[in-house]
């Protein structure tokens, strides 16, 4: 399946196809501070399977961590993704892709949660192992 989305105004564009590797939240203070909400809504794909398709000129980067390379248009300030290079993987936000039936299945940094989510979803502490955290789960 493809999908397509856009920043805020509409500069840029993507294209994303297949399924994504994993949809969850995250709660980490980065990811609350970039988006401005007490949780991040994120659907993980592989790079491959994401393509700006206009305005490329308008998309920038910001570099807080070598984890976290954050994209967004310049024209307008409208969030797009994130490039995770030590996984491998590209976070497009949840609400980038209105044609994806979002369905979480984890909480990663549920230990820096300000929100409290009661949904019967794993939550780990911090990253799944695979992602190169410690794996740990906690209580909902």
């Amino acid at each position: 399946m493809t999908h397509v989305g856009s920043c805020f105004c509409g500069a840029v564009a993507l294209e994303i196809t297949g399924t994504p590797e994993a949809m969850g939240y995250c709660h980490c203070r980065s990811c609350r501070s970039w988006s401005g909400g007490p949780v991040n809504a994120f659907t993980l794909w592989k790079p491959a399977a994401v393509r700006v398709t206009w305005g490329a000129e308008h998309v920038a980067t910001f570099k807080k961590t070598e984890l976290s390379h954050r994209q967004y248009c310049a024209k307008c300030g409208g969030h797009l993704m994130t490039n995770h290079p030590p996984l491998g993987m590209i976070d497009v936000y949840a609400a980038t892709i209105p044609t994806l039936a979002f369905t979480p299945g984890v909480h990663v940094n549920y230990a820096e949660t300000v929100l409290r989510m009661r949904d019967g979803l794993p939550k780990q502490k911090d990253f799944p192992a695979e992602f190169g955290g410690s794996g740990q789960a906690v209580a909902e």
